[in-house]
């Protein structure tokens, strides 16, 4: 099969017509016929190769909806036709401790959908019928498709860690993850604040749920929040006061970190020995994430987008890499 799209030929390199062959489908793969894909700074990490290992030519796109074209001859569990998803894993090896569990985003061979392979910005897009989601009734496909990697990236931490409804929560960054994360936390129940580093985005904030916002520069606001909160989500990908962030937990209160600095994080053992914890956190497992998309659903949360067309898919990742997308841009076929 043909699959037209647009590809990275060298790393910072624009975006040009890609057109490859997918061979035969595999008896357990998917085929999805793209309808929307939504542009994360993964995409644009990995175009830019700003973690080493990107492989040209590259076709991103990791948040994936369209409709299911065709299946392979063992998938039962989807229909030509129906509305899925596809995020940043697209297959695992199915038998290690990690995919038997349900936690295959853990499995050391997992299959990135835009490493090593060809992604969404693109026709169709590829997958094992397990990492195909179907899209819940309600969902708008344009909103739902930043929740296939951004919407289970912030609210995967919240299963696994257990916050609940009386915990007080503050979120690290109203971007692209951040956004979202006010949201869900605010639909759980929990008090939250939302910590940027000016007041530029309380009014917005607030109305994604926060009922306070604290501004970071030239302030000595967050030091006044010491020992404020159980759950603090850091979203953001620049270097933050760490110390101050760990010192506004209360006795075994968790930040969990799931945006990625710039620099390593350094952490002072006395700071956390009233059974604090710093955590890492990323997107989920498939049930994660369809558990995540019927939450949404029935909460009504979605993603603040800017829709682009296809074709003007340079715009739009420039629009992401200059950080000016309000929240998330997504990609129309």
């Amino acid at each position: 099969m043909q699959v037209r799209g647009f590809a990275a030929k060298s790393a910072k390199g624009k975006l040009e017509p890609f057109e490859y062959e997918a061979g035969p489908l595999g008896p357990e793969d998917v085929e999805v016929r793209v309808t929307h894909c939504g542009i994360c700074h993964s995409d644009v990490a990995m175009i830019d190769n700003d973690w080493g290992f990107s492989n040209y030519p590259l076709v991103p796109g990791h948040e994936v909806i369209g409709t299911v074209a065709a299946v392979g001859s063992g998938v039962t569990q989807l229909k030509p036709g129906q509305r899925v998803g596809v995020g940043w894993s697209c297959g695992s090896c199915g038998y290690c401790e990690w995919c038997r569990s349900g936690k295959e985003m853990f499995c050391a061979n997992e299959k990135a959908t835009i490493v090593g392979h060809h992604g969404g910005f693109a026709s169709s897009v590829r997958s094992h019928w397990k990492y195909v989601i179907p899209i819940p009734e309600g969902l708008d496909s344009a909103w739902a498709a930043p929740l296939l990697c951004a919407g289970t990236t912030v609210f995967t931490p919240m299963l696994h860690y257990g916050v609940t409804a009386q915990m007080r929560t503050a979120v690290v960054g109203v971007g692209g993850l951040g956004h979202l994360a006010v949201q869900y936390l605010a639909a759980f129940g929990c008090e939250v604040t939302a910590i940027s580093s000016t007041h530029n985005k309380e009014q917005e904030s607030r109305k994604f749920g926060a009922s306070r916002v604290i501004a970071t520069n030239n302030s000595d606001e967050l030091a006044k929040a010491k020992g404020s909160f159980d759950f603090i989500l850091s979203t953001v990908s620049a270097d933050v006061d760490w110390p101050a962030l760990i010192s506004a937990l209360r006795p075994r209160g968790r930040l969990a970190i799931c945006g990625i600095p710039e620099s390593d994080v350094k952490v002072n053992v006395i700071s956390i020995l009233a059974e604090k914890s710093v955590s890492g956190a990323r997107s989920g497992s498939p049930s994660d994430t369809a558990q995540m998309l019927e939450f949404s659903a029935r909460r009504g949360i979605k993603a603040m987008i800017e829709p682009f067309a296809m074709g003007d898919v340079n715009k739009a990742v420039d629009h992401v890499r200059a950080g000016k997308a309000r929240y998330r841009a997504v990609l129309v076929a």
